[in-house]
């Protein structure tokens, strides 16, 4: 079993910092996650280089005794160059296909998926909404940008099939602040 974890509520939106840090209520989600990847077993991490992600892995991180790697495969989508209005583009993009948003989209998605698939069993891996959405539609072959709309520190169940990684069970929904 992989486990794929949201980020804790951020402390700022999207579109009004590049890289917020966990809000008091992102870090008692972060605490709750930890609780739940524990008992499910899981052993190791990866996070992304995002400040809210590698927040909300660290009371996992206190509670197995580890230190999640940084693993920048599961960084959250970036902004192409010259788009002023971030949150009017990924509204836009949320909304479409990846094959509408480009190749250069379709190849982050599957490198994202390839290397998690090379991931062992046991590993929780903290992210972002749209990339735990590019993971999962790329494993169910799904081109939607937008397969579900993870909660935050919603925790989604991967299992390998036949040695091929799908989705077990997805995490909570809730709405999210860009849309």
């Amino acid at each position: 079993m992989i486990f794929l974890i949201r980020h804790g509520e951020a402390a700022a939106s999207w579109g009004d910092h590049p890289d917020p840090g966990l809000s008091d209520l992102g870090k008692g989600q972060a605490v709750a996650a930890a609780d739940i990847l524990s008992r499910a077993g899981a052993a190791r991490a990866v996070t992304s280089p995002m400040q809210r992600c590698r927040e909300t892995a660290q009371p996992f991180e206190a509670q197995a005794g580890l230190v999640a790697r940084v693993m920048p495969e599961v960084s959250e989508i970036s902004t192409p160059d010259g788009i002023a209005d971030r949150v009017s583009w990924l509204r836009g993009l949320m909304a479409g296909t990846w094959t509408e948003a480009g190749p250069e989209f379709v190849a982050w998605r599957q490198r994202m998926a390839n290397a998690v698939s090379a991931l062992p069993d046991g590993m929780a891996v903290f992210s972002h909404f749209v990339a735990i959405n590019a993971l999962v539609g790329a494993l169910e072959g799904d081109d939607r940008v937008t397969v579900f709309r993870p909660g935050h520190c919603s925790v989604t169940r991967l299992e390998r099939r036949g040695g091929v990684l799908r989705v077990a069970e997805y995490g909570s929904e809730s709405a999210t602040r860009v849309l």
